[in-house]
């Protein structure tokens, strides 16, 4: 069996185009679905390191519980597709449970590679206010995580401009596919 987990983030649910195209790409390509629908988050996080903090402990929390009966050595292949502060719970437990997963990590978090990460690509907006592009770009480098860069877009890879953003989307989901047929294809080259 290969079994893709979609984690989303704060706002940002499975049902939102990024993981929702994901799931249904995975799906297509043979995979089985799992999403981890996880909620009950405090208002107001960005910018507040407690609330962040405390966040991403709900989060991995929620996923431990969520994933707690999964027989993990009856997948010949796991990949994660997170989103945001999901990027993070997917790391830590990954690390948590030594699975040999790949991952997908839509607008990752700085905490995010507070885990090793090895085989990964990674997609984060220029115009992001979660994460600096710098930081990201720094981080990505060190672990050698592609990173595949949208200028001008925000934490939902977004520009405002929905022509740009479908283009966006869609170089996404392609990048996303190689990544799946190929784990060692990857380029950084922005979307």
């Amino acid at each position: 069996m290969k079994l893709a987990v979609l984690l989303p983030g704060i706002g940002y649910t499975c049902d939102k185009p990024l993981l929702y195209y994901s799931g249904k790409l995975a799906r297509a390509l043979g995979w089985e679905i799992l999403p981890v629908p996880y909620g009950g988050f405090p208002a107001k996080v960005r910018g507040d390191r407690a609330r962040l903090r405390q966040s991403m402990d709900i989060a991995l929390a929620q996923t431990e519980e969520l994933l707690r009966d999964i027989d993990w050595s009856a997948c010949e292949q796991i990949v994660f597709f997170s989103k945001s502060i999901g990027t993070a719970a997917a790391t830590a437990y990954a690390a948590a449970h030594g699975l040999p997963c790949r991952h997908v990590l839509f607008t990752p978090l700085a905490e995010t590679f507070a885990h090793p990460v090895r085989d990964a690509v990674a997609f984060h907006g220029t115009a992001d206010p979660w994460a600096e592009t710098a930081e990201i770009r720094r981080l990505c480098e060190a672990s050698r995580i592609p990173l595949f860069l949208t200028e001008n877009a925000n934490h939902s890879l977004e520009t405002g401009d929905v022509a740009l953003d479908i283009r966006h989307l869609e170089a996404v989901i392609r990048q996303v596919q190689a990544y799946l047929a190929d784990p060692d294809a990857k380029e950084t080259r922005p979307c």
